[in-house]
């Protein structure tokens, strides 16, 4: 087994909530002896944390989030690059993304990765990235300026709101790349020549932390007011999950029908979706839970009766990759209704193992709600198939393992 190298792990923000997938992939890198450091370009925001993040033990080295507010970090980075091999060709190439990306942005990536290249915590021999927009930027410039190789893992919007020059340019210079959709691979290796060095990896769940409900949904058909169907969802409250396309569709259900949704999450559109909630005449059957910890969401997973997730493509081109709240769902029997956008169909399959309806029709959407809040007997059996189907094929240490072996080929090659 060749030898495993001290990775420098950089990401947008660390820890988050929303991005338990990438803290479980660290977890398992970390169980499988890999050294790492993380790099995080932003402080956490959120206010709890989910108990993998307590189990990782890599340190969190944070860079200057803005550059001004730590300008002497910022100029010792520049002072020390000038004495790099790198810093020409780094240059270099800076000057010629700049014309196609003139913004601050650009100059904070450079600032940022100058800081990670003189700071170089824990002597680190790799770069990973996650996400190919921002923080790959980073990366891809601090590899530049030290000679040290990267490889990043792309999964939504950063692959659909990055232009497709940035993307082929960095899937030329990054070793090799993984992303957790099929649409989203087809799409990267479109751009560049180098299509055998882009990889599909599912991250999948850990099921030990979702293990098998051996409780029973409810019986629940609308009929009862005093017993309501309970319907949930979890995500940020942002363009692209959907929501006030949701809320449309419960305003479409017939009167008679007895229901209440729950919603679990943070988002800056979360007070446009109230608003229009009150506004369709919805406000007094939804109850707006904000953020939550893992095992908190767990028990709503168990004692819901249908998930629902209407996801789009937003104005800006991003959308959902494979959303873990829909694995996750499914891994509790849940039966799941979304859209066919993005990775969705790789896991649900309409009649098979869950609802999916077109996106952005509310008509559509408020048709399937209808008829599993109705047919208990139908949810149970698309849940149940939906179980089976993540438990047969979305363990992340599938994914885990590919991991692995992509580092180990890689490493033994010469560097």
């Amino acid at each position: 087994m060749p030898e495993r190298r001290k990775i420098l792990v950089v990401l947008k923000g660390y820890p988050r909530l929303s991005e338990t997938f990438i803290a479980q992939e660290l977890l398992g890198l970390e169980k499988a002896g890999f050294h790492l450091t993380l790099i995080s370009m932003r402080r956490p925001t959120d206010t709890k944390r989910h108990p993998v993040h307590d189990e990782i033990k890599a340190r969190v080295v944070y860079l200057p989030e803005y550059l001004h507010e730590e300008p002497l970090r910022v100029l010792k980075g520049l002072f020390a690059g000038f004495g790099k091999p790198g810093f020409r060709a780094l240059m270099k190439r800076f000057l010629a993304d700049l014309p196609r990306d003139m913004s601050r942005n650009r100059f904070r990536r450079l600032g940022q990765a100058l800081v990670l290249a003189r700071e170089w915590p824990d002597n680190g021999q790799w770069l990973h990235a996650h996400f190919i927009h921002t923080p790959a930027s980073v990366t891809d410039y601090a590899s530049i300026l030290t000679g040290v190789p990267w490889t990043v893992s792309a999964h939504a919007k950063d692959i659909w709101t990055s232009p497709d020059w940035e993307l082929n340019t960095k899937l030329g210079t990054a070793r090799w790349a993984v992303t957790c959709t099929r649409s989203g691979w087809e799409h990267m290796r479109s751009l560049t020549g180098r299509p055998d060095a882009v990889h599909l990896s599912y991250h999948g769940l850990d099921l030990a932390r979702f293990g098998r409900f051996e409780g029973q949904h409810s019986n629940r058909d609308g009929t009862d007011p005093s017993d309501p169907v309970l319907l949930l969802s979890v995500g940020r409250a942002v363009e692209k999950k959907g929501y006030d396309v949701l809320l449309r569709a419960l305003a479409l259900l017939p009167k008679s029908l007895n229901w209440r949704f729950e919603h679990i999450g943070g988002g800056d559109e979360l007070a446009r979706l109230k608003a229009l909630a009150a506004e369709l005449g919805l406000a007094g059957n939804i109850a707006w839970k904000g953020a939550m910890a893992q095992k908190e969401v767990l028990a709503h997973y168990r004692s819901a009766d249908l998930f629902a997730l209407a996801c789009r493509i937003a104005a800006n081109g991003d959308r959902d990759g494979l959303p873990n709240v829909l694995v996750e769902a499914s891994s509790q029997r849940l039966m799941c209704l979304s859209t066919d956008v993005s990775g969705v169909p790789e896991l649900l399959t309409n009649g098979e193992n869950g609802l999916v309806v077109r996106p952005e029709d509310p008509m559509a959407l408020a048709g399937a709600l209808e008829a599993a809040i109705r047919d208990p007997a139908l949810r149970r059996q698309l849940g149940d198939a939906a179980e089976k189907r993540v438990r047969e094929h979305f363990d992340y240490h599938s994914s885990i393992k590919q991991l692995i072996r992509l580092f180990e080929e890689e490493w033994q090659q010469p560097s």
